[in-house]
């Protein structure tokens, strides 16, 4: 399907501020599920946009405003074909090895708790890919999805796990901290999820599966990604996807992903459909 998205951002500074400096992680790469057919990035400022690519190969840009201004704009718009992989990711640019993707994070910290919930599955299946579909269905029955705050960094591993309801992002870290405590490689991702009229932004993780690949699960809603999702950028926790850094004190978003379909595929055909791969 073909997903148009526009993705709006506004950073408030001080006053008056002057010679500021901003990092975006606002532009899609392209792999075998998706293919960018268009894409601008567009600022408030005279400032120019200096490409670059951060550690994890995600696509950034930087900029810097001389001022004096009291706010920064962005507005990423484009157009992204997808296809529907029953959530393998292939193609993708892999500047690590997948056992990077086993380090922990503050916010994917394996708490005594998180360890407990993880294991709780650990004997679902000597098959790692059946194991993973199991820790997301667990994580989808424990812990309720909730809207995220877009000014607050999403919740910790532990603290999802403990308030039984998370945004996406929270729900994200304690899938990965829990895959990475059963042994599996896993990774935080940001993107769009293109249903309904507006669509939204949103997280999810990946997992390394022997023999397979990357395979992208969204426990939110208890599935492995879709055509309905353009893949934005990958890091171990959500701070290291964040779409905007600077100095700034506040920050407003608003992203429409349009011409979404909910594909109607379930978590078991999915899985059949990865163990043909």
């Amino acid at each position: 399907m073909r997903v148009r998205i526009r993705h709006e951002i506004t950073q408030r500074f001080a006053p008056g501020s002057r010679n500021l400096s901003v990092t975006v992680r606002l532009t899609p790469r392209p792999h075998e599920g998706q293919f960018v057919q268009r894409w601008t990035l567009d600022l408030n400022s005279d400032g120019r946009l200096h490409p670059l690519e951060d550690a994890f190969g995600n696509l950034c840009h930087a900029f810097s405003v001389d001022g004096p201004t009291d706010h920064v704009t962005v507005v990423a718009e484009g157009e992204v074909e997808t296809f529907d992989t029953t959530g393998i990711v292939r193609g993708t640019v892999e500047p690590f090895p997948p056992a990077l993707y086993l380090r922990e994070t503050s916010l994917a910290h394996p708490t005594e708790a998180v360890i407990t919930f993880a294991d709780s599955v650990k004997d679902a299946s000597p098959d790692p890919l059946s194991r993973l579909h199991a820790l997301m269905v667990h994580l989808h029955e424990t812990v309720a999805e909730i809207e995220p705050t877009p000014t607050i960094m999403p919740m910790s591993a532990h603290d999802a796990l403990v308030a039984k309801a998370s945004c996406p992002g929270g729900l994200a870290h304690l899938f990965t901290a829990a895959a990475r405590h059963l042994g599996s490689p896993a990774r935080h991702i940001s993107g769009y999820l293109a249903e309904d009229d507006e669509g939204t932004a949103r997280h999810w993780a990946e997992a390394y599966v022997p023999e397979i690949g990357w395979v992208a699960f969204d426990p939110g809603r208890n599935l492995c990604t879709t055509e309905n999702y353009v893949r934005l950028a990958v890091g171990l926790d959500a701070f290291g996807v964040a779409p905007m850094r600077s100095t700034g004190f506040e920050c407003r978003e608003s992203v429409c992903a349009q011409d979404g379909r909910v594909s109607p595929r379930a978590v078991q055909s999915q899985s059949q459909g990865q163990g043909q791969n």
